[in-house]
Order: C-alpha cells, then sequence, then structure tokens
C-alpha cells in the first residue's frame, strides 16, 4: 500500500476494497511492514523476531541471538525503535503542522533538569528504560531535530513519531510521520553507519541490534473510532489487522467491548500471522510472540499493588482530556505525586508505570531470546 505523506487530499473511502479482499490487503500491509524491517536485516544474519501486545499497546520486538552475554558489557550491538508516542523521545519536536509534541511542561517534569525533550510522559520512556536493561545507553535519542555523535549513533535511535500508526490516513490526519517514513529514516540511518565504520561493521551492528516497533494504538483509538474516514467501509474484523493494542474506554478507564473485541481479534490475526512466518523456510528468522495484556489490565484495575494510588486519572490538569496540547502548565496545574499514577496525561502512562511493564518484558520474554 503507497505511502500517505503529509499534506495529500485525505483518502476517499471509495479508494478501499471490502469484504474478504480488505481483511486481505490490511493482513498483507501488516506483513509487508514487519517483513520490511526483518528483510533488512535477513541479508545480513538471522534475527529473532519478538511480537508482543497489551492492554494500551503492542510492542515489537527483534534481535540476533547471542550467546554468553553478561551484564558487564552491551547485550546487543544497538538498539533501533520504530512507533509512535510510547517510544518517540522527539523526532515530531520540529514538525511545523502538528500539535502532537510534548515538547512543553510538564512533559519531562521529572526528567534531568526538568527538560521537556519531547517524550510523552514525566520522564524515561521504555526504549530508555530497554537501552539501560541491555547495557547499552541511558537514553535512546530521537533520530531528529539533535545532533549525534558518531559513538552515539552506532548504539542506536528512535524513529518514532507520535500519534503515526500502521493506517496510512492516521499519521495524514495529524500531520506525523508515517511508518514508510520511519523505515526511509532507517535507510538514511545505516548510510550514516557505514560512512562512519564502513560496510561490514555496518552488517555486524544490524545483525546484532534489537529491534522495537510500537505502534496500532492511533488506529483504533483517533483513525476508527474517533473520525468517518474508516467505520463507515471496514467492519471490526476488516479493520483488525491494522490494530495492535487494546484501548481502555472513558474516563474510568474500563475496556469498552467493542474496542476491546477489535483489538483481540487482531491478537488472533497476529499470532496466525507469526505461525506463518515460522513454517516459511526462506524467513530465517525466529519470531516469538509474547503477551503483556494481563500486566497492564493490572496497573489499570488492581494498580494499587504496585503502590499506585490513581488509576484511571492523569497527572496533568483533570486527568481526564488533557493530553500534547491541552496538557501545559501555561493553563492547568500537574500533581505532585507522579509516582502514585498510572497514566501521567489522559493517555500516555507515566516513568513508573513503563518500568513495571519493561521488567514484565525482560523476566517473561527477553529469555527466550538468549541474548
Amino acid at each position: 500500500m503507497a505511502a500517505l505523506h503529509r499534506g495529500q487530499p485525505l483518502i476517499q473511502q471509495e479508494q478501499y476494497t471490502r469484504g474478504v479482499k480488505m481483511i486481505t490487503t490490511q493482513r498483507c500491509r501488516l506483513r509487508e511492514l514487519l517483513v520490511a524491517v526483518a528483510v533488512a536485516m535477513v541479508a545480513m544474519a538471522a534475527p529473532a523476531l519478538v511480537c508482543g501486545r497489551d492492554l494500551n499497546q503492542t510492542m515489537t520486538v527483534q534481535a540476533t541471538q547471542q550467546q554468553g552475554s553478561s551484564n558487564k558489557k552491551p547485550l546487543v550491538t544497538a538498539l533501533i525503535v520504530f512507533g509512535d508516542s510510547i517510544v518517540d523521545p522527539g523526532n515530531n519536536n520540529n514538525l511545523p503542522a502538528t500539535r502532537m509534541k510534548a515538547n512543553h511542561a510538564p512533559y519531562g517534569k521529572d526528567f534531568a533538569g526538568h527538560v521537556a525533550t519531547g517524550r510523552f510522559s514525566n520522564a524515561l520512556l521504555p526504549p530508555d528504560l530497554i537501552a539501560r536493561r541491555l547495557n547499552l545507553k541511558p537514553l535512546l535519542g530521537p533520530w531528529l531535530n539533535v545532533e549525534h555523535t558518531p559513538e552515539d549513533l552506532l548504539t542506536g535511535v528512535s524513529f518514532a513519531s507520535g500519534a503515526t500508526g500502521f493506517d496510512p490516513l492516521t499519521p495524514q490526519i495529524v500531520n506525523v510521520f508515517t511508518m514508510d517514513q520511519e523505515l526511509e529514516f532507517f535507510d538514511e540511518y545505516r548510510r550514516r553507519l557505514v560512512g562512519i565504520v564502513g560496510e561490514a561493521e555496518t552488517r555486524r551492528i544490524i545483525a546484532g541490534a534489537f529491534f522495537f516497533v510500537v505502534t496500532g494504538t492511533d488506529d483504533l483509538a483517533n483513525t476508527y473510532f474517533m473520525t468517518p474516514y474508516r467505520a463507515g467501509d471496514y467492519d471490526i474484523p476488516a479493520y483488525v489487522d491494522l490494530l495492535l493494542r487494546t484501548i481502555g474506554g472513558g474516563p474510568r478507564r474500563r475496556c469498552e467491548a467493542r474496542r476491546n473485541y477489535a483489538a483481540l481479534m487482531y491478537n488472533k490475526a497476529l499470532q496466525q500471522l507469526i505461525d506463518r512466518l515460522n513454517a516459511d523456510p526462506t524467513f530465517h528468522t525466529l519470531v516469538v510472540y509474547f503477551d503483556i495484556y494481563d500486566i497492564i489490565e493490572e496497573l489499570a484495575v488492581h494498580g494499587e499493588r504496585w503502590g499506585f494510588t490513581e488509576l484511571t486519572h492523569g497527572c496533568c490538569g483533570s486527568g481526564l482530556i488533557e493530553v500534547t496540547m491541552l496538557c501545559d502548565t501555561r493553563y492547568m496545574g500537574v500533581c505532585d505525586d507522579v509516582d502514585k499514577h498510572v497514566f501521567f496525561d489522559s493517555y500516555h502512562p507515566t516513568q513508573r508505570a513503563y518500568e513495571i511493564i519493561v521488567d514484565h518484558i525482560f523476566k517473561n520474554y527477553v529469555p527466550l531470546m538468549h541474548l
């Protein structure tokens, strides 16, 4: 499916087929995205792909298997990230036509120096925490808007753009980068590596990298359920292959049944896709599905077990609607006890919630990768 870049007219619904053909098309798009990342690696090595879904976000991880790694040295060569606001450390900052940014207070409230870097949280995001757990570096920076040292590029960056999605209409609506553009950024990144260390060392770095892809949230939450552009032509089974997480419904964050149904259907389709990939002798990639639905559900429903006292309201303003431009200390207050909140704004978790999620990933799924 062709990429829809910023500035193009909205897609007309007549352009989309219906029924079985539509479902097949969307499955192929997802496969193309996953394989597009994998094939770039397979040409140089045989990486392992680990895919996961949770109540709030799908997380896809790819890495080569490495034996005998020590906690005293990096477990992988680099961390390379694609996706949306869960993993965007500031790539949206200089996009002039979008308001999907977190480069203003109170974002970064608990970051070093209280700097709003563009991370959609009070401090660190999952890629930062994962980079630390992999012994790579304390922070994973954005591909754009910063001056990278050669040494920093060698250990990875994030190409993620807040509010993007698998559906090409999703980023177009809010004027952010498409997933196809993120893959183009990766191509640029690879060329930069070749210029720094040469082709052979670049192959080694890419082959040993840990790939983390987080997207699908905004396809469901914004494009499908909040705009008229998809729901009229796509029923849930037809649209589900673009969805990679369950969305909590309403101010109380009780799961709205129709949205939950959509994500669960996609979850099943994703597992079937993984089975097909593993059975394909030409794919040369181990694919492992990991599910962290339960830990997110526990945080949203029984967060007091982890010491959270506020499970449904974000820390910013009323905690019900404030996100991105609406979450701004020029117009509203912010809580003092961030660590007691599961969510920082009305949409994104706090660093403490992310720490629990990442800990769950490393305890239950990363061992399968034999790093």
